[in-house]
């Protein structure tokens, strides 16, 4: 048939061609038609014309519906200047006049005339720059501008739908680093929980998967058939592929195991971890580590605790950890956070950070030996659950994290104040992702079923991008070269979508500016933090401050307090008069002398007191008595 561009080979099985030929062998047929001499008689004979006929069947039916437009044509026949005065004819040049003279002599003439002439200068100056009659930039080519501007959107090229009816939940997509066009769904069947559960229908049989429990990978180019087929005889909440070598993967279950997979071969788990040693709940997160045998992997559960693994032996974890906010040695399960999301980064080989049903943001150290030792921070970012924690492929210490109504941005540079960029939205939150082929491109999905895509250096407060999808969101992530978007939905379908230009390419300065825009956001923090320090220090100083001198004026009190009641209990000193009284009181003879001296000196003032009358008489008196008398 020679390479034709529009050619399609579809391959269907045997049994759907319909019923077996069946020949057999008999002897040759003739048939012969004789010429009638009616159908002669009724042959018209006719000039050569050209006409196009179709006597074959139509398959393809398309209807199209046009948006019906009405234009109309409107033509203005104008006079000088707007005459809307009905009693004056425009034809009639005394009217005008006189009409004329009659508004001139109004006084707003003058100031409508001023703003009439300042538009018109406008106009005449805006008209005057540019030449109206001039088609500028003929001579460029018209593909010049298509550079400038984007185009933002995103189209659905590809439904994959779950192999059973009714569907069951689609957990999560993971794409194979080995080949680019594959990909693997985890499906999750908790209706197998119910006590009347009914097995679904299996609508590929021939397939060889007969387990409603079982996940597939699938191939871009064909959503009709899975290329594999992986089976368990238990509820799986979570797969992981390692992504170093994708011929491991792991599995959490309902009942708090996990298993471990060799994707090489098709079928069940090649081991289970004993129901001893697993978690007490449910699996809810995985995540492989770093290693020599790429062996290694984290699982953590709602019951609080973080488990490390190691597939070569599930029968008893390596290590194991409980998501204290305050680690003590003895570690206590009451005061755990159940673990939702578990994240590593190859690049950054001894941290590992695992999020809780709280709210709180756990950093760990993988050498670390004691509890305190492997939990370096918490950081209580959210009122709920964090559901989806994803790094910047750009810049790794840059964290996507998702939980209840809001979207964070954190950076491990921060330590005191994490969150660098900070997004309220009114429903609440599903999942979230970073786009792999632009370092400021990010959507997430809500619960009302909204598909958002955020530019961080086209605007913060709005999205760039809304898709309504049919069902909520529960998982969201980029192909490694950032030109799809596999969507998984609750009802069991993953949708792809492909990217436009102006999603999937990143341009020359976009790296720099974002790299400028976290730094000034870190510096930002820190200096927030700095200040939060020095106000927290000066409080300290001053609460210290104050202690002291509270303490500095009780113990002046309590020292006087001391003075004076020992004062009270000190006899009095004597002075000068009481020392000399008792010492007359003990010298006899000098209190003798004493009393004597006192006696004398009361018989002398006694003699004084006394008064003594002496009437003496003159001489003339002596002499002459009777006169006198």
């Amino acid at each position: 048939m020679g390479t034709l561009g529009n050619q399609f080979i579809l391959s269907r099985e045997r049994r759907r061609f319909g019923r077996q030929c069946l020949f057999t062998d008999r002897n040759e047929m003739l048939l012969s038609v004789n010429p009638s001499g009616r159908l002669r008689l009724k042959y018209i004979l006719r000039n050569p014309i050209h006409e196009k006929t179709q006597l074959s069947e139509q398959y393809a039916v398309s209807s199209v519906l046009t948006h019906n437009v009405s234009l109309d044509s409107h033509g203005m026949n104008h006079f000088e200047g707007g005459w809307n005065v009905k009693e004056v004819n425009v034809m009639d040049e005394e009217s005008t006049m006189r009409y004329r003279k009659k508004v001139e002599r109004d006084d707003t003439w003058g100031v409508e005339v001023n703003k009439l002439m300042h538009d018109v200068m406008q106009i005449s100056s805006a008209n005057n720059a540019v030449n109206i009659y001039e088609d500028f930039f003929v001579d460029l080519p018209e593909d010049l501008g298509c550079g400038i501007s984007m185009k933002i959107a995103a189209r659905c090229t590809h439904v994959f739908h779950d192999l059973w009816i009714p569907p069951r939940q689609l957990v999560m997509c993971e794409w194979l680093n080995n080949d680019p066009n594959q990909f693997f769904l985890t499906f999750s069947n908790r209706k197998s929980l119910e006590p009347d559960y009914t097995k679904q229908l299996n609508t590929l049989p021939d397939f060889g998967n007969d387990n409603p429990h079982g996940f597939y990978v699938w191939d871009l180019d064909d959503a009709t058939r899975p290329l594999a087929h992986f089976d368990c005889q238990r509820v799986l909440l979570i797969a992981k592929v390692c992504v170093r070598d994708e011929s491991y993967m792991v599995g959490g279950f309902q009942e708090g195991q996990v298993g471990f997979w060799q994707t090489d071969s098709m079928g069940g788990p090649k081991s289970i971890c004993p129901l001893e040693a697993c978690h007490r709940e449910a699996t809810s997160a995985l995540c492989w580590v770093h290693s020599k045998l790429n062996t290694e992997f984290y699982s953590g559960s709602l019951d609080g605790s973080v488990k490390y693994w190691d597939t070569r032996d599930l029968l008893m974890p390596v290590n194991e950890v409980l998501a204290e906010p305050y680690p003590q040695q003895v570690q206590n399960r009451q005061d755990s956070h159940g673990v939702t999301v578990l994240e590593f980064e190859y690049t950054i080989p001894v941290r590992y950070i695992f999020c809780t049903d709280m709210g709180c943001v756990f950093v760990g150290n993988r050498k670390g030996l004691t509890p305190q030792e492997t939990i370096v921070g918490v950081y209580q970012l959210f009122s709920g659950p964090i559901r989806c924690v994803m790094r910047n492929p750009f810049f790794v210490k840059n964290f996507l994290l998702v939980g209840d109504w809001r979207v964070r941005i954190w950076s491990e540079e921060v330590k005191g104040c994490p969150s660098t960029f900070y997004f309220r939205r009114p429903n609440q939150v599903i999942s979230g992702a970073w786009s792999t082929g632009r370092c400021s491109l990010f959507c997430i999905g809500d619960d009302k079923c909204n598909l958002e895509f955020w530019d961080l250096l086209m605007t913060h407060s709005r999205p760039i991008l809304t898709i309504k999808m049919k069902h909520v969101v529960t998982h969201l992530v980029f192909k490694p070269d950032g030109s799809m978007l596999a969507v998984s939905m609750a009802n069991g379908d993953c949708v792809m979508l492909r990217m436009e230009e102006g999603m999937r390419s990143a341009t020359v300065k976009e790296k720099s500016l974002m790299m400028s825009m976290f730094e000034r956001e870190i510096s930002r923090c820190k200096l927030l933090e700095a200040r939060e320090e020095e106000m927290k220090l000066k409080k300290r100083l001053t609460t210290i401050f104050e202690e002291e001198e509270r303490k500095s004026k009780e113990k002046l009190e309590a020292k006087k307090k001391k003075a004076q009641a020992k004062k009270e209990q000190e006899p009095k000193a004597e002075d000068e008069a009481t020392i000399f009284l008792r010492m007359i009181e003990n010298d006899p003879e000098f209190s003798k002398a004493i009393l004597d001296f006192n006696e004398s000196i009361e018989i002398v003032a006694a003699k004084r007191s006394k008064r003594v009358f002496a009437m003496e008489h003159t001489v003339f008196e002596t002499h002459h008595p009777n006169v006198t008398g």
